[in-house]
């Protein structure tokens, strides 16, 4: 067993044989490529005149005020160019595949962003792009789709199974089976099989590395919201070693606890090999993946990275959940409070801090890792808080359409 693979007993390659030399080509090309001067460059070059790096720590002086307990402050990770943190690892993973001479870029999504950073990341840099993602999710996140279109991808719908985020994974690595000579899968969090765990864990980690610089002292909290872990892993890989430092990872609560109402992996969660890498999986009594739900399409997801089940099982890393109505009023609480609407995917994590941070000394710090913004979620937000006007605004658009 290799062990660079696995976190503990998580992680490693079970993919069919005719994926592993696709994948120990890949983790060879960045275990080389990572360490050398010119990559670093070309990396921090896109990171800051295209991706605008560093995203700001922004006290949150007013939610502190309201909430009388920590100093929270806001990594705001909606800076980035795209919305959201997903820019990060694919800028990352497109050099490698320029380096592998690959010609495409495929991706599974779910909340859409990752699509729309793939897709722009493969117009800057030349690639043809496909992305898959759940019919379901298409519906819940049009605005998105219509974004990843304009950038020049084919987006394809899934329509099997729950026609969620897992759906579109399986139906990437099928691509990928038949299409590997030319296609690099811009895998969108840190999981399946190796090298991507790690590798997008690395180019993540650049969140955590500016808070630590962006703060005067050690964080007593990071708090991040949890689908896969790309953005947890980003906010929490600096300070793993800092004891001090409590992490929180906060996941989808959904609408109750009864299997597949949720998407909350602990405690419910049992451990298999699914989608290519051993961790922690929602499944049934029969250990078929289990349905899934939340609000937040990117937290909509069966399984968890599996550096991240290492971090629990070690408890280093402590998880939290939020349910779908908990984020919806972070979201208005924020956005009233701040001036920031976030992601429904962070929105989870900012629930937590609401939750939580009034109950702590004022001499504390909470940074909350705010993963995007919330742009994406405009349908799903009018639903819910203006869902009247909006459907009258839907219905004479529609009929301007049609004339």
């Amino acid at each position: 067993m290799d062990s660079s693979q696995y976190f503990g007993i998580y992680g490693g390659r079970y993919v069919p044989e005719m994926l592993q030399k696709t994948l120990i080509d890949l983790a060879r090309v960045y275990d080389q490529l990572k360490a050398t001067p010119a990559f670093q460059n070309e990396l921090r070059d896109l990171q800051t005149t295209y991706n605008n790096r560093p995203t700001p720590l922004t006290f949150a002086k007013n939610l502190t005020e309201k909430l009388g307990g920590a100093q929270i402050y806001l990594k705001n990770e909606g800076m980035n160019h795209t919305g959201a943190h997903k820019i990060n690892h694919c800028l990352g993973q497109a050099l490698v595949a320029r380096k592998l001479k690959k010609t495409r870029l495929i991706a599974e999504t779910g909340a859409g962003q990752h699509g729309v950073a793939t897709a722009t990341v493969a117009a800057k840099m030349g690639f043809s792009c496909t992305i898959y993602m759940g019919e379901v999710d298409m519906n819940r996140q049009r605005p998105n789709v219509l974004l990843m279109e304009l950038l020049g991808a084919k987006v394809i719908p899934v329509t099997f199974g729950s026609r969620t985020l897992k759906d579109a994974v399986s139906a990437a690595m099928k691509d990928l089976l038949e299409n590997s000579d030319t296609t690099h899968y811009v895998i969108g969090s840190a999981l399946g099989p190796d090298p991507y765990p790690r590798m997008n864990r690395d180019f993540q980690s650049i969140i955590g590395q500016e808070i630590h610089a962006q703060l005067s002292q050690l964080p007593d909290y990071v708090v991040a919201c949890v689908g896969g872990g790309s953005n947890a892993l980003g906010a929490f890989t600096e300070f793993i070693n800092e004891a001090t430092v409590q992490l929180i990872g906060v996941e989808a609560g959904g609408t109750g606890k009864q299997l597949g109402n949720h998407a909350t992996r602990f405690p419910d969660a049992k451990i298999g090999i699914i989608e290519g890498y051993k961790s922690y999986f929602l499944q049934d009594e029969d250990g078929n993946t289990a349905k899934t739900h939340s609000i937040a399409a990117g937290l909509d997801y069966i399984g968890i990275g599996p550096e991240l089940a290492s971090l629990h099982d070690s408890g280093r890393v402590q998880f939290s959940s939020a349910s779908d109505e908990e984020a919806l009023s972070a979201v208005k609480i924020l956005a009233e409070s701040e001036g920031i609407i976030p992601a429904l995917e962070s929105a989870h994590a900012v629930a937590y801090a609401i939750k939580t941070a009034g109950t702590l000394p004022k001499n504390k710090t909470m940074v909350i890792n705010v993963s995007g913004r919330g742009d994406k979620d405009l349908f799903t937000l009018a639903k819910h808080f203006d869902q009247k006007h909006f459907s009258i605004f839907l219905t004479e658009e529609v009929r301007r359409y049609e004339k």
